[in-house]
């Protein structure tokens, strides 16, 4: 059975596609934070602005691989019936469910299938046809190619130099949100201005005030 938070729709907020509709599937769960606030300091991941707990969000519950497909579709024809449809599957840490069953499931009824995964998890036995890559620690990441790279910004514990010669196509600096928001997103522009490829991504749904 896969866990799943929450399926809505939206935009794509980040990173290539910025702009893009799509749906989000936002599965259950991560390795690298429980998700309990009290826990968050001593994570690999402190910074995490989502809530991947339980299956109580919009859309969310158990599934199995056909019902979720189902439900996905279902979701996309309501709004993005015109569009050519296109998914992407997050969490928390996806790869802790995701199945190559699942994935090709959804590309045979014309689906575009994205991941975001923090890296720790090979992909390449599961034919996705987008992968972004947002690293939290050199140390446990073993995805070191892809589509595209999103490094929050700024992160002791990623070498920006070692990861811009890894094979992705799209190299990303985004701004970590919270109190310093202001200074990371300056900090941000200035490093990407005089360091090739890297490029800012900025999370334009939260300044659209839409999910």
């Amino acid at each position: 059975m896969l866990y799943v938070k929450e399926i809505f729709k939206s935009i794509q907020g980040e990173g290539f596609y910025t702009g893009k509709n799509a749906v989000f599937v936002r599965f259950t769960g991560c390795n690298l934070w429980n998700g309990k606030n009290k826990d968050r300091l001593n994570s690999q991941c402190s910074f995490c602005d989502t809530d991947f707990i339980g299956t109580d969000g919009i859309n969310g519950g158990t599934f199995d691989e056909k019902s979720l497909v189902e439900k996905i579709n279902l979701v996309w024809n309501k709004t993005f019936s015109n569009n050519k449809k296109y998914v992407i599957l997050t969490g928390g840490e996806p790869m802790l469910q995701v199945t190559h069953y699942l994935v090709e499931s959804l590309k045979k009824i014309g689906f575009f299938v994205a991941l975001e995964t923090n890296g720790t998890f090979q992909t390449s036995n599961i034919p996705f046809d987008w992968v972004c890559v947002s690293p939290k620690n050199m140390m446990s990441w073993q995805q070191r190619e892809g589509d595209e790279v999103k490094v929050i910004f700024p992160q002791h514990n990623l070498n920006l130099d070692i990861i811009k010669k890894m094979k992705f196509r799209y190299f990303f600096l985004q701004p970590m949100d919270g109190s310093k928001k202001q200074v990371n997103t300056w900090n941000t522009i200035n490093y990407c201005k005089s360091h090739k490829p890297w490029f800012p991504s900025f999370q334009i749904h939260k300044t659209l005030n839409i999910r």
